[in-house]
């Protein structure tokens, strides 16, 4: 599809969102499941109650649009979820290295998020359409809250036991 307003440019972005978030549905419980400490555990768990909000946000953002609720597959996105698989792939379970790994990937996918939400809302205020952009905005804050929680989490918990695991086995 050719892109030629910003209108359009604000669909498409809407329809990558809506891939990005369904692919990170899928994701989020091989995370949950990957992770060895309860707190990310948990976390992982209630990122994807989230995450399901996000989606419905971003068909409610469409139906505001008056446009049909359609998915373009996000690359950038599959990516991103590819690299956490290799994390998962790559580490011994119930090690601290493994949830260091894993709020590294976690914190990959909200930048992205963050990023593509931003730039969405920032369309959508541009266009007059802010309804829509307040509804982005507030993905675009939950997104941010979960990067703050992240790194919060590894650099009280996880980076530390991973450090105290790496002297252990020297």
């Amino acid at each position: 599809m050719k892109v030629e307003t910003l209108r359009e440019l604000l669909v498409h972005e809407l329809e990558d969102l809506y891939d990005a978030e369904s692919q990170l549905v899928k994701a989020l419980p091989k995370m949950a499941k990957a992770a060895s400490i309860p707190q990310l555990r948990e976390g992982f768990e209630q990122h994807l109650k989230q995450t399901k909000e996000h989606v419905v946000r971003i068909e409610k953002a469409f139906q505001m649009l008056g446009e049909g609720a359609t998915a373009k597959k996000c690359k950038g996105m599959a990516g991103l979820i590819r690299e956490g698989n290799e994390v998962i792939k790559n580490t011994e379970a119930d090690e601290a290295a493994r949830d260091a790994g894993l709020i590294s990937a976690a914190q990959r996918v909200e930048h992205y998020e963050i990023a593509a939400y931003g730039t969405a809302r920032t369309y959508a205020q541009t266009l007059g359409e802010d309804a829509v952009a307040e509804l982005l905005q507030t993905t675009l804050d939950e997104e941010a809250q979960t990067d703050k929680k992240l790194t919060s989490l590894a650099e009280s918990t996880v980076n530390v036991e991973a450090a105290a695991e790496d002297r252990r086995a020297s």
